[in-house]
């Protein structure tokens, strides 16, 4: 019966959230407050009651009840226990269970930890979440319901796709979805404030937090979802510009616009304009990548449904989210404005060219993923949209923003002193002599010593960026400094793994049977054995290579190709060497003969600089967070 208390639970939280919405509507019309004093109680239940739901389905899981059709369709008793718990979230139904779990659970939190904000301010936020939930929850019950029988009950379950068999899936969905509903608080304390019609520091440095912690799960999910694809998949690359790859994307952009613009708010008065709006549509762009993951209208390996009445169902709460924060701007334009003068050479007007940027790079990300599908809807015949534009226009973007970033340090509200920049730029020799340094490192395992201009910028200016950030006196250990200046290494760090991967990688492709020995890059690989194995739910073969760099021994590493029989399905699991900030990968490919296989070989130079990067950004939301919280106790 555990399911069908998961069952009952979702409809008290319909009903519950309904009747939030409506006290809360009705003290509005009335102008009677009392009426969402309820909101804190209201709030709380919902939270438990969205933990139930999801502890019975996991339980289903968990406990191989394969009458619940989910169950069935989503795993299977030889499947290990803790990717029957992440399976929970694997399709479909599980997943939009989980959103709507940690959306109740982002509005118990803010429950808890608003209560030195503005009552009728919380209680306002409060109702826009509950809104948010209600809509949510209906969804999930009317038009895909986890908990639904199947009688009789099938003796075994389907499987869960052999893709997402992997210690990936118990971590990438859920920092991508809190940080995806993360973003509804944001949007929510928008909404309550444009309810007030009154928008200052106050309120900025009250949705500052909030913002920082949402970007930093969902810069946590898209690192983690990167390095998922990248061992995984067995292509050797870590970003394909993917539709839903770009839909976590594009609510990062606007989201990392939001804090930028926040600190203006909060610190000069300025931007609400910008502000408002970025908050709006940075959880609109969450909601849009989630019609995108789950409408079935765009093609991607990540794609969980293929159900249309379910996408028209997300795009409807898409728009009237949208319409109903839009409208409320629209009626509530004349906010106040702080009348403040900077020069062209300011901290503002850096600021006001980096939203710029973010907006534009948002701007692009939309039209090259919905481009062909509105091609495809006019009638005018099948376009895709790769890489090559993607690139060519965030290059640019790029350069401009590493020139932002590497003024960061010195740039002051109001005005910034020439002499402080002629300071920043006799660091420029110093980062194209490390650049270069970087670029023979790599380039000594070639024999070769091509310089790419290309690369050779960006790295530059990267490591220009990492040297104005250095934290070189006392007072730059403050935690709040100090989360900026990680943030923008962290982000340098990320440039330098992506132009040295793309530029100086290297690759080939032979046939190897055991004892047999190729070279690449300067390292020999040597396929030493082969066997057979058998694993809990699926069976292996492997290949057992050493590494050597020259004479001088690495290490060992295994390439496999394992094959699932009840999904029927085949997967390459790849052999990975870390050397340094180096990575040796191996699939394993086709059988030839006895023994004798296909393998890819590739060096991936720097290509650890990605995840080392992308850490110190989470690293720094955190910092950011705790340098809040310490300011308000000072």
């Amino acid at each position: 019966m555990i399911p069908e208390l998961g069952y009952f639970c979702l409809i008290l939280l319909v009903g519950i959230s309904a009747t939030q919405v409506m006290f809360s509507v009705w003290g509005e019309i009335r102008q009677q407050p009392k009426w969402l004093a309820y909101n804190s109680f209201l709030t709380l239940t919902q939270s438990l009651l969205g933990c139930i739901c999801f502890s019975a389905l996991a339980y289903a899981f968990i406990g191989d009840d394969f009458s619940v059709s989910y169950v069935a369709s989503h795993s299977n008793s030889q499947l290990p226990t803790f990717f029957k718990f992440s399976a929970t979230w694997g399709g479909h139904e599980g997943s939009m269970l989980f959103w709507l779990t940690a959306l109740c659970f982002w509005s118990g939190i803010f429950c808890l930890f608003s209560f030195k904000t503005d009552r009728l301010f919380t209680n306002r936020t409060l109702a826009v979440l509950a809104l948010i939930i209600f809509g949510f929850a209906l969804f999930i019950l009317l038009i895909s319901n986890p908990f639904e029988r199947s009688f009789p009950p099938p003796p075994e379950g389907r499987d869960l796709n052999p893709m997402l068999q992997d210690i990936g899936l118990i971590f990438h969905p859920p920092l991508l979805y809190l940080g995806y509903v993360g973003f509804a608080v944001s949007f929510a304390m928008t909404v309550a404030m444009l309810l007030g019609g009154v928008f200052d520091f106050a309120i900025a440095r009250w949705i500052r937090p909030w913002t920082i912690i949402a970007w930093g799960f969902l810069t946590a999910g898209i690192v983690l979802g990167a390095w998922w694809a990248y061992y995984e998949l067995g292509w050797g690359g870590w970003w394909f510009w993917d539709p839903v790859e770009n839909a976590s994307l594009m609510p990062w952009l606007l989201g990392t616009a939001l804090i930028h613009s926040l600190i203006v708010s909060e610190q000069r008065g300025i931007f609400s304009y910008w502000t408002i709006l970025l908050a709006i549509f940075a959880f609109a762009l969450s909601l849009l990548g989630t019609f995108i993951v789950r409408s079935g209208v765009l093609t991607s390996v990540h794609a969980f449904a293929v159900d249309a009445d379910r996408g028209i169902a997300i795009l409807s709460l898409f728009f009237s989210l949208s319409f109903i924060a839009l409208a409320l701007f629209a009626f509530k334009v004349n906010l106040w404005q702080g009348n403040v003068r900077f020069k062209w050479l300011s901290k503002e007007t850096a600021l006001l060219v980096l939203n710029s940027l973010f907006v534009l790079a948002t701007c692009v990300v939309i039209l090259g993923t919905f481009y062909p599908m509105i091609f495809s809807a006019m009638g005018w015949g099948a376009i895709s949209v790769g890489a090559p534009y993607f690139n060519s226009i965030f290059a640019p973007l790029a350069l401009c923003l590493l020139v932002i970033m590497a003024f960061a340090t010195i740039l002051r509200w109001k005005q910034c002193s020439n002499k402080q920049i002629i300071a920043q730029l006799l660091l420029i020799p110093i980062a194209i002599s490390l650049a270069l340094g970087l670029i023979y490192s790599v380039l000594a395992r070639h024999n070769i010593f091509q310089i790419y201009w290309f690369p050779l910028i960006f790295t530059s200016l990267a490591i220009w960026v990492i040297l104005t950030h250095l934290p070189y006196r006392q007072f730059m250990w403050q935690i709040r400094p100090l989360a900026m200046r990680l943030a923008h290494i962290g982000f340098a760090i990320c440039v330098i793994g992506a132009m040295m991967n793309s530029y100086y990688g290297n690759e080939i492709g032979v046939r190897l049977k055991p004892t047999e020995r190729t070279e690449l890059a300067g390292f020999w690989f040597e396929y030493a054995q082969h066997s057979n194995e058998l694993g809990q739910n699926y069976t292996a073969e492997q290949s057992l290579f050493h590494l050597y760099d020259g004479d001088k021994y690495l290490a060992t590493t295994t390439a496999e190709r394992r094959y699932y029989d009840i999904r029927t399905m085949t997967m390459a699991e790849v052999g990975l060497i870390h050397y340094g900030l180096d990575d040796i990968y191996i699939v394993m490919g086709d059988k030839f003969g006895n023994k004798e296989y296909a393998f890819r070989l590739h060096y991936k130079p720097y290509v650890r600089a990605l995840w080392l990067g992308g850490v110190l950004m989470v690293i720094a939301s955190l910092l950011a967070v705790f340098g809040l919280r310490e300011r308000k106790i000072k």
